[in-house]
């Protein structure tokens, strides 16, 4: 458990020091997995400043290579987030990684995180040991009734809730979600987004209960109506309906009045927002492999016995790890695939996050979508048949490979014909 959290560098929770310390929010979370009724995360518009809206999307490892440059260039950033563009933790494994890896390089700095608090609950240990200090939920009501309102579906795993369903869901689980957050000693804002006729009357109820729960800070947020939502034509509410809010809801907790609605991707002072100032940096580092080449010294293979290139990616429940020895090459290791479970997309980026330190991939088949995605990341795919040792030297040395597309492999009773597996198979 963490306590006795130093507020005196977070501009957030401090506005006394807004105007000298500054924080980066990391955009490694693209997917989310709930649909409000008044959000609509465009990307790549670097003139909107308000939460789901990011110019690009990192990897963990880019984050990193990001943060380095934005501190090198910024030095007053004390505070690390993570607030979307979707939810953190609709991309645990994203948003656990990217912590991971800064808390490793960077021990002094603040750590936070922006959620919605449906799936963050398994994580609260894990993010306490890291020191994740600070954590904003988002609470748009306390009755069910009133929550079923601001959104069109929730969805848990692979399964979508509508109505009543989901609001109950969601919101025993942002309960649970605080109350293991203050169990393990973390500091909690609640983010309340202030929908006219939907949940204006309702403020005050929020900020009732989460006292009871120990939160220690609210922001009611006035709602900005985004078009092409179910809220587009509902105004925003005026700055005096927010004031007499705040007024209402103070008489529980204290309340933040200094909230820029951050993207993102913000960078900088909370008054002396640099998000279009890094946009190239951003966009730089979004296009970088997570290791440079050199850093790369092995090549993977998706093999059935370890003789032959004679697995497709699909398929593949493990790789093995060659690297270069001498004159010839050395398996180092074998490690499991990610399971076929993981679904699409999420299943090729858990790929190419066990191969991150692999220049190659030896496959005999893979579809377009992993190749896009393991070269985004770096890794060459190779589709081939033939021997292993063929490949790797085709690899290393800069042999061809093009000539072991689709070929058969020869063996002591002619050309086999079979699946790779070995003779009359």
């Amino acid at each position: 458990m963490i306590t006795n959290f130093d507020i005196s560098k977070h501009p957030c929770f401090n506005p006394a020091v807004k105007g000298q310390f500054g924080r980066v929010h990391l955009p490694v979370a693209p997917k989310c997995n709930i649909k409000c009724n008044f959000c609509n995360r465009k990307y790549d518009c670097v003139n909107e400043s308000r939460p789901g809206v990011t110019s690009n999307v990192l990897r963990p490892e880019q984050a990193v290579l990001y943060l380095r440059q934005v501190l090198a260039k910024e030095p007053r950033i004390t505070v690390v987030g993570i607030a979307g563009p979707g939810d953190p933790f609709a991309n645990a494994e994203e948003t656990m990684e990217t912590l991971r890896l800064i808390r490793a390089e960077f021990p002094e700095i603040i750590l936070c995180l922006a959620s919605n608090g449906l799936g963050i609950a398994p994580y609260v240990a894990e993010l306490a040991a890291l020191k994740v200090s600070h954590v904003t939920i988002t609470v748009n009501g306390v009755d069910t009734a009133v929550v079923e309102k601001v959104y069109s579906w929730v969805r848990d795993g692979n399964v979508v809730y509508r109505g009543h369903q989901a609001a109950e869901l969601l919101h025993s689980r942002q309960m649970a979600a605080i109350r293991a957050l203050k169990a393990h000693g973390i500091t909690v804002k609640i983010n309340t987004i202030v929908i006219p006729g939907i949940n204006d009357h309702h403020v005050e109820a929020v900020a009732a209960q989460m006292k009871e729960l120990g939160a220690d800070l609210l922001n009611c947020m006035a709602m900005f109506p985004n078009v092409d939502t179910p809220f587009a034509h509902i105004p925003e509410p005026s700055k005096a309906a927010i004031a007499a809010i705040r007024e209402k809801a103070e008489q529980y907790l204290p309340q933040m009045r200094h909230c820029t609605r951050c993207r993102a991707d913000a960078v900088g002072l909370l008054g002396e927002d640099k998000s279009a100032e890094f946009r190239g940096c951003l966009s730089a580092c979004a296009s970088t492999p997570a290791l440079p080449p050199e850093q790369r010294p092995y090549v993977a293979v998706a093999t059935m016995e370890g003789v032959l290139v004679n697995q497709h990616l699909g398929e593949a429940t493990r790789f093995q790890i060659y690297a270069q020895k001498g004159d010839g090459f050395a398996l180092i290791e074998e490690r499991p695939a990610p399971k076929a479970g993981n679904g699409g997309l999420q299943r090729w980026i858990s790929v190419s996050r066990v191969l991150n330190d692999c220049q190659a991939l030896l496959v005999s088949a893979l579809g377009d979508s992993p190749r896009e995605v393991l070269e985004k990341s770096g890794i060459r795919p190779v589709a081939m048949s033939g021997f292993i040792e063929d490949g790797l030297k085709a690899i290393y040395n800069g042999g061809n490979l093009e000539a072991m597309k689709g070929r058969r492999v020869p063996c002591t009773k002619g050309v086999c014909a079979g699946s790779g597996g070995g003779c009359n198979t």
